[in-house]
């Protein structure tokens, strides 16, 4: 069976309008839209992109080490610096209760000592919780980058696997490589899709029908899933199955009813009355 030209999947969403327009450009092309040069741009993109994150999460490691560093040598400059100031007061209030024989030089160092113990102990308490503080938001941002890099290793490798599909020739290889992207995504509906494709090749509607099941129960609106649904019927000689599951898959796209009529799948409902009012109403026949 032919198979659909596969797009990859865009990070952002256009307007309605937009996507409209692009659709329509899309259903006028007339050869694929990768070339080897530009697949081979896009990996090495994404290879750069994986380089560049390697470098944030260096850069921002190295950042949040300089914030510690920085925070601590000011906790020990204000606790030393105020040890010092409280030492000269010392000496000048022992000067001061020496002459007017006030209290005892000891009382009063002890008082000051205590004094100065509880403001440094609870400036190296704050600067701790501020550091405790850091070391949380960098690990919360090692694990968000970790994840990102993971996921996009993942995807990149995905990509390769399609790129591999589309050029392989020999279906079992095919199927294979389809396998390989659902063990990396069990949830694509679009690799179910395609897999069903193949074993429909192989002449396995049962198998091809149970695959489109899977992937309408992902994305209930697949188009391509319907299509080979309609396909898998009708080799199981069942037409008005294969005309319902064909003419929802041809509900919103249009360009896909000149494949039918290409695809020899479709040949045994050539005479069949459904099949030629369904054209019809396509403006086909």
């Amino acid at each position: 069976m032919a198979q659909p030209v596969f797009a990859a999947d865009t990070a952002a969403k256009p307007e309605a309008s937009q996507e409209a327009k692009m659709k329509q450009a899309v259903d006028k092309l007339k050869a694929p839209l990768y070339t080897p040069f530009i697949e081979r741009y896009v990996l090495d993109d994404l290879k750069q992109l994986r380089i560049d994150m390697n470098h944030l999460q260096v850069s921002m490691t190295k950042q949040v080490t300089d914030r510690e560093l920085t925070a601590t040598n000011r906790a020990v400059s204000y606790a030393t610096d105020t040890v010092t100031y409280f030492f000269y007061l010392i000496a000048g209030i022992s000067s001061v209760l020496l002459l007017v024989g006030w209290t005892s030089l000891k009382d009063v160092k002890e008082r000051v000592h205590n004094f100065a113990d509880t403001k440094v102990n609870k400036v190296i308490s704050e600067y701790e919780q501020r550091l405790a503080k850091l070391e949380e938001e960098l690990n919360h941002k090692s694990v968000g980058i970790q994840s990102a890099q993971k996921r996009l290793t993942r995807y990149e490798d995905i990509h390769s696997l399609w790129l591999k599909a589309a050029q392989e020739q020999v279906p079992t290889r095919r199927l294979d490589l389809y396998d390989q992207i659902l063990r990396l995504d069990r949830d694509n509906a679009e690799a179910l899709t395609y897999k069903a494709d193949v074993v429909l090749e192989m002449n396995e509607p049962q198998w091809a029908i149970n695959l489109c099941q899977q992937a309408l129960e992902i994305d209930p609106d697949n188009s391509h899933a319907f299509y080979q649904l309609a396909g898998a019927y009708a080799l199981l000689n069942q037409p008005h199955d294969a005309i319902v599951n064909l003419e929802l898959s041809l509900k919103d796209t249009e360009g896909m009813v000149d494949q039918v009529l290409k695809d020899p799948v479709f040949e045994g409902l050539a005479e069949n009355p459904e099949f030629q009012e369904l054209l019809k109403r396509k403006g086909v026949v």
